[in-house]
């Protein structure tokens, strides 16, 4: 059996802590890590109020694997004074209007609003709270489409695999949506039986472990229920995927929209690297509801902390800066090359990328851009991707590396994502792994954060991993500006939690693997660690 020594205060930091007086801070030096205790077993299922935030939460006190965010604000943090940093979110929009947003929404000082001009003379007029390089365009084509449409953009060996990829999926288009339209049948079927059987709408995971019916139909029902429930989705918002996923598949099987050119309206050439000035300054985009995910992304990082509103972000002294680049479709390597360009310009110290693809045509562009980002000292934190598959061997743009084995600068990290059961099931059954290329694990599952028109919603993915890790950066970048962006990618690495366990991969029972083997570092961002780890080398 793995061992592994659990970790708690020594006697004398916590005479320290019990002694401090209102304006004191902690000796850093008495105060030990936080390591992952032996066998910690979660006696009561999270409360919808504790999944809320959960990601805040310590594996010691709150037994959830959590980045013990609060944790380092109620013992690290307090009383001491930070220094405003800009995270820039690269993604499908932000609601700049939402309630739990506006206060900490980046405003360039350099522009004055609506007055038609470049003031500040960047390219781009009336930038005043980030840039929007995707204009009126919410939906695109994935890479692998517009490769066999233009075989021109790659060689003939990306070309083929392009087309391979793309046949497969149009021979399995209607497979799965059979699939997808059987399951929507079995769970409306199962919800109905097991309502009737419990007596009420609403019900829990708990509430389907405790039934004991030998009726084969409650049975069936219980088992479809349960496997539902493990996707870590209320079940009406299952249903609405589920749906979403059918009418994709339709799209697919007509193959009418790959003749259109939805980059068109932008007017420009998305294979020309100098031709930047397009798009306009609406951040948020066309569509307010279109703007789901960046809004998300971005309150996961810095919704306002303690306010009663809606979630908690990880950083408590933050700005916004949002660059619209990512559609409903695969992103142009051009807009993202431009977009990070964009926010290290305006200042941004860390950039959140919650995106990614599996062929990159312009990838030396992106490229260029991450190493620009280094010569600017800013940090890229990237999600590693949603497919269950080892990205060591399986490409997800972009990345930092052109062999998958030695990075081309030292500012990026890739980022896993985690479920809130500390047990064999801590990795997130979709999450993508990479003893190379995966650098750490963070919280992506039940995420709950700010989301269009005022509104909050539990969402998962490595996209929601990312930002929790980028809330991190900015905490540290915040409280310790001196460091450099690759000291504290190496922080945030280094001070991470071991996880000393054997877990499920890809949500496959037969596939169990030693944590430590699906990442570079083995081990998940803890917020608590990388400020002793901070403050340690901020020292020297």
């Amino acid at each position: 059996m793995n061992t592994i020594k659990p970790i708690c205060l020594s006697l004398l930091s916590a005479l320290v802590l019990a002694g401090c007086g209102a304006q004191k801070l902690p000796n850093y030096k008495s105060i030990t890590q936080i390591t992952a205790p032996v066998n910690v077993t979660k006696k009561q299922p999270l409360t919808e109020t504790q999944l809320k935030r959960w990601s805040h939460y310590d594996i010691i006190k709150d037994t959830v694997p959590g980045m013990s965010v609060d944790r380092a604000y109620a013992e690290l943090l307090k009383n001491r004074k930070s220094e405003k940093v800009i995270v820039g979110i690269v993604d499908s929009g932000v609601d700049i209007e939402h309630e739990d947003l506006k206060s900490v929404v980046w405003t360039n000082p350099k522009e004055i609003p609506g007055n038609g001009i470049d003031d500040d003379k960047n390219g781009f007029i009336d930038d005043i709270h980030g840039w929007n390089f995707l204009g009126d365009i919410t939906k695109e084509h994935l890479e692998y489409e517009r490769i066999i449409k233009d075989k021109t953009l790659v060689d003939g060996a990306t070309y083929q695999e392009a087309k391979k990829l793309y046949d497969k999926k149009i021979a399995d288009a209607q497979t799965e949506k059979n699939y997808y339209a059987t399951l929507i049948t079995q769970l409306t079927n199962a919800d109905e039986s097991l309502q009737k059987q419990l007596g009420k709408e609403i019900y829990t995971a708990n509430d389907l472990e405790a039934i004991e019916s030998k009726d084969t139909l409650i049975q069936k029902s219980k088992n479809v229920m349960q496997r539902m429930l493990s996707y870590g989705m209320p079940i009406a918002d299952l249903k609405k995927e589920i749906q979403t996923q059918i009418e994709t598949k339709d799209e697919l099987l007509k193959q009418e929209n790959l003749a259109v050119d939805y980059r068109k309206v932008l007017g420009d050439n998305p294979n020309d690297i100098t031709d930047v000035v397009y798009g306009n300054n609406n951040v948020i985009g066309p569509d307010k509801k279109e703007a789901l995910h960046g809004t998300h992304v971005a309150g996961i990082v810095a919704q306002v902390r303690n306010n009663t509103i809606g979630g908690d972000g990880i950083a408590n002294n933050v700005e916004i800066l949002t660059v619209r680049a990512v559609p409903d479709g695969d992103e142009y390597d051009k807009d993202i090359a431009l977009a990070i360009r964009y926010a290290v310009d305006n200042g941004a110290k860390v950039i959140n990328g919650s995106f990614g693809k599996a062929f990159s045509p312009h990838k030396n562009w992106v490229f260029d851009a991450i190493k620009y980002a280094a010569k600017k000292d800013v940090l890229i934190i990237h999600a590693a991707g949603n497919d269950a598959k080892n990205i060591d061997f399986y490409d997800n743009f972009p990345n930092d590396s052109e062999d998958r084995k030695t990075e081309i600068s030292d500012n990026l990290i890739t980022v896993g994502a985690l479920n809130f059961e500390y047990g064999e099931n801590i990795v997130a059954r979709f999450s993508n792994i990479g003893k190379i290329n995966v650098d750490v694990f963070a919280p992506g599952v039940k995420i709950y954060a700010s989301t269009p028109e005022n509104t909050y919603k539990f969402l998962q993915g490595t996209s929601m991993a990312a930002p929790n890790v980028a809330g991190v950066a900015a905490l540290i970048r915040s409280y310790y500006p001196k460091l450099s962006a690759s000291q504290v990618k190496h922080i945030l690495m280094e001070s991470g939690v071991v996880i000393d366990k054997d877990v499920v991969v890809g949500g496959k029972l037969n596939d169990v693997r030693p944590f430590n083997e699906l990442s570079k570092t083995g081990k998940m961002v803890n917020a608590y660690n990388a400020i002793l780890m901070a403050n340690k080398m901020a020292k020297k």
